[in-house]
């Protein structure tokens, strides 16, 4: 049997030692988007891959026996595995569903020979691979990355072989350690008389499953040699008109510095209805655009989430061209002591934590779910969400930008403690790479760096203050916060953020039952970390649990009812708190109820959804969307729907 010390570093080390012979040069950046112009063709791998696990005590058998030099099903047995999805709930196998380690996928794919003949490049996307991932084409390494959540990119011109079969293969590997973003443990237990020999297990410091897999789209795509490889835009406005700034960022896989010099961009601009209304010569300039439609968040316009297209174009000497249109939404976003602003008008963030979760695909990007939650986002009258706690697929972020729903688009920083350089240096490398993903988008109004850092620890400080710089050196145009439940004389990373963001659950975690305390408890501690800091503030999280169709008059811990309660009585402290001027929004955990670690307090799943997990409504969604709608008539002076007034609810504390 190995020993513990061998388990844990072919568990932890994953790439350092795995990827020799990556050829990508730069694994932190995932890439434009795939989408098709008039030059750029796409085909998805989604689908049914060929799965198999890594043994739980010999985890580098796969690399060891090179799996990846032959389809896997040769390797031993295999089974289907749908892409997108997490792989832990899609069978009824306790083994995969708990697995920690390596896990295999693998398909065939065909290019077309005409790629070849046409001179294309030919690049892999996968939208995301948690946590760590090795990536081979027809059994040579392509690319690697570490984390998941965001998108990885490796250009295969050379590789790929055209008009025949080609084999990818891709290796996970879910296990979090202390140096980890986020981070988690390898807990091994020796003791001969209570556990097998070699026995351990992961342990993570977040209460929502580590669902793992390939969770999220996987697209081929073309580019001509000459290309688009980023775009990167600014909005102001002035008076009505609207002002876009843009970079065009382009690069070639031809040789000679003499051709990168001979290339040149044009920029076409066309409306929401693809009418055109404007052009612009050059890789980098101002649009002005007279009587501009501006992005509005939803309800605050009769027309929110206007998007214009800027269509890219790229040219070189040699006759090459490359197209790409990229949305953009004119908006500024501002914030002083007190106020966040949209449009220079003052907003008041509504809306709720949420997860990636859902039956059978855990994590996996599904496409009906998403148009649902949009829908349910807008029921309540909500006008934003926070990617709790780790950031969202790229196709909910589209969903946002066009539905102008807010966004604070989080790292997947969640729980951290001990705050040393190498974590540090990691957590910087996220940010960067999260802020390059989702910087043109106008939904996203805030950074999030992490969600209930140990920041009472005094390494923090600087800790933070690093983060937070490094966030604003890539985007300086949106305030950066990070999630705080620390006490607030005693935290140290507050100091740097621009709004203060904290989770407060009075009545839940502390004096359960005691519905009288939240109204003076909230009321004085958010009114104290205004006063601290100077700052704009906004509770983050707060909440019961319930399980749907438990009731109890009068109200009981665990019951609708309970949940309710707590709920309004928030609500009288907020209102208080938003009239004094420096409260910036409320944000209610959770959006549904989603699933976690198995643990003795909770039945499998974090119970404190306004909809079940099946996305049906509890009483705190009708409390909630009485509330949010309520506040929309009052702040943005809008309609309110039928069904959807005041409800009466009698509280007895």
């Amino acid at each position: 049997m190995r020993s513990t010390t061998r388990i844990w570093n072919i568990l932890a080390t994953g790439l350092a030692t795995l990827c020799v012979a990556v050829e990508s040069s730069d694994n932190s950046w995932g890439g434009l988007y795939p989408r098709e112009s008039e030059t750029r063709e796409v085909r998805s791998l989604d689908g049914l891959w060929n799965f198999r696990l890594a043994p739980l005590h010999d985890p580098d058998q796969g690399f060891r026996e090179e799996w990846y030099a032959q389809p896997l099903y040769r390797t031993g047995p295999v089974i289907s595995m749908a892409v997108p999805s997490s792989y832990n709930d899609v069978t009824q196998d306790k083994t995969l569903r708990d697995h920690i380690g390596w896990a295999w996928y693998d398909r065939t794919f065909f290019v077309p020979s005409r790629w070849q003949t046409d001179k294309q490049r030919v690049v892999l996307r996968l939208g995301s691979a948690h946590y760590n991932s090795v990536v081979y084409l027809n059994g040579k390494s392509l690319t690697s990355h570490e984390g998941g959540h965001l998108p990885i990119m490796a250009e295969m011109t050379a590789e790929v072989m055209y008009g025949k079969e080609n084999l990818i293969t891709v290796a996970i590997n879910n296990t979090l350690t202390p140096e980890t973003i986020p981070q988690g443990s390898i807990v091994y237990r020796n003791d001969p008389t209570m556990y097998p020999a070699g026995y351990f297990y992961q342990t993570y410091n977040f209460d929502f499953t580590n669902y793992a897999g390939l969770h999220r789209p996987i697209y081929i795509y073309t580019t001509p040699q000459t290309y688009v490889d980023d775009i990167v835009i600014t909005t102001d406005i002035e008076g009505t008109n609207g002002i876009i700034n843009y970079t065009v960022q382009h690069a070639s896989t031809l040789i000679g510095p003499r051709r990168l010099q001979d290339v040149g961009c044009s920029i076409k601009l066309l409306d929401n209805d693809g009418d055109h209304v404007t052009s612009a010569m050059g890789c980098e300039g101002t649009i002005m655009v007279a009587n501009a439609s501006l992005w509005w968040p939803y309800l605050m316009s009769e027309n929110p989430g206007y998007m214009y297209t800027l269509l890219v174009a790229v040219s070189d000497a040699e006759g090459n061209l490359d197209m790409y249109p990229q949305k953009v939404g004119i908006r500024t976003v501002g914030w002083n002591s007190t106020t966040l602003t949209i449009n220079n008008e003052p907003v008041y963030l509504r809306g709720c934590g949420k997860h990636e979760d859902a039956d059978i695909r855990g994590k996996g990007v599904d496409y009906p779910l998403i148009v649902k939650d949009f829908s349910l986002l807008k029921w309540l009258g909500a006008n934003s969400f926070r990617t709790s706690h780790y950031p969202y697929a790229e196709e909910i972020m589209d969903m946002a930008d066009k539905e102008g729903i807010m966004v604070v688009d989080e790292s997947p920083a969640v729980g951290l403690s001990g705050f040393g350089e190498v974590l540090m240096n990691k957590h910087i490398s996220v940010m960067q790479e999260l802020v390059r993903r989702d910087k043109n988008r106008p939904s996203v109004i805030m950074w999030s760096v992490g969600n209930e850092p140990q920041s009472n620890q005094l390494a923090a400080k600087d800790y933070f203050s690093a983060v937070v710089n490094a966030t604003k050196s890539a985007d300086s145009s949106r305030p950066v916060t990070c999630v705080l439940n620390r006490p607030k004389g005693k935290e140290h990373a507050a100091i740097s953020l621009d709004v203060i963001l904290v989770n407060r659950y009075y009545s839940w975690y502390s004096d359960t039952g005691h519905l009288e305390l939240i109204k003076q408890q909230t009321e004085t501690e958010f009114t104290e970390w205004h006063l601290l800091h100077n700052k704009p503030v906004m509770i983050s999280e707060y909440g019961a649990g319930s399980l749907s169709g438990y009731h109890m008059d009068p109200a009981w811990t665990w019951t609708e009812e309970y949940q309710a309660a707590l709920m309004m009585q928030n609500f009288e402290a907020f209102d208080i708190m938003r009239a004094k001027g420096y409260f910036v929004g409320e944000m209610i955990w959770n959006f549904a109820d989603f699933y976690t670690p198995q643990e003795t307090n909770r039945p499998g799943a974090c119970m404190k959804g306004l909809f079940t997990r099946a996305r049906q409504p509890k009483l705190a969604g009708h409390v909630m969307r009485a509330r949010y709608w309520s506040l929309a008539k009052t702040l943005n002076n809008v309609t309110v729907p039928e069904g959807a007034g005041r409800l009466e609810f009698s509280i007895v504390l």
